[in-house]
């Protein structure tokens, strides 16, 4: 450890998930509350040169996707209310259930598109996932699924390539992708943190109980002058 008690080996990665038009106010589909307020943090932690490197995702969906309502028959295709039981393609045994939402983040789509005040000019790479309509995918590494994984984005061995050892997770929605992604990242062995000010949830009450499940698996949720965030050697906030 350093003296300001810095890991001595750290090569950071920040994982910018889903700032997409569909996700944003005033006109996305699934619109998070104020989900646009956490771009200047994000675009903030974009130009710090600390990371190793910085990786945005985006929802990648065809239109006939599984998540939609509208592919469901009535009376259970009733978005954010409905759920479906998801089947492994390759695996009838193994199942679970997932939230049905509006249609979101269609492949060549304006709602698709991140959106234009977030700085791609920062961005390193974009990894596209949920592009397989016949699974949910809200980690950007890869779906649910185990036995075996159907969609995989390839995201770890890129990340193992480049040596990172900790990974800071920003974007929308928390709930959801951010937390599913910060998930998969710790089970792959990296060490994970979500930056409070760099996200928003889609139900907000949820906020602590996804913070519990978060710190479960060895997670921490971190704030503006918290140790984590001064490793970084530059304040992210003005």
């Amino acid at each position: 450890m350093t003296t300001s008690g810095r890991p001595s080996k750290f090569k950071p990665a920040l994982l910018v998930v889903d700032m997409q038009e569909d996700f944003c106010p005033p006109n996305g589909s699934l619109a998070v509350t104020n989900g646009r307020d956490v771009i200047p943090v994000i675009n903030t932690l974009l130009a710090n040169p600390t990371f190793t490197t910085r990786i945005a995702t985006k929802d990648w969906h065809p239109s006939t996707h599984i998540s939609f309502a509208s592919n469901h028959p009535a009376p259970d295709n009733v978005p954010f209310i409905s759920y479906t039981t998801i089947t492994n393609p390759h695996n009838p045994s193994e199942t679970y259930k997932t939230r049905l939402w509006p249609d979101h983040c269609i492949q060549g789509t304006k709602g698709a598109e991140l959106v234009p005040e977030l700085d791609q000019s920062l961005v390193d790479e974009i990894v596209e996932k949920g592009t397989d309509d016949r699974v949910e995918m809200y980690s950007c590494f890869h779906d649910p699924f185990e036995h075996p994984t159907v969609s995989d984005s390839g995201l770890v061995e890129r990340l193992q390539k480049k040596d990172v050892t900790h990974v800071y997770v920003v974007g929308l929605a928390m709930d959801y992708c951010v937390k599913y992604s910060a998930i998969d990242a710790k089970k792959a062995g990296f060490e994970v943190y979500v930056v409070e000010e760099g996200t928003k949830a889609v139900d907000p009450s949820a906020w602590e109980e996804v913070r519990k499940e978060l710190e479960g698996y060895g997670i921490t949720m971190v704030r503006k002058g918290s140790s984590e965030m001064e490793w970084l050697d530059k304040q992210y906030l003005a």
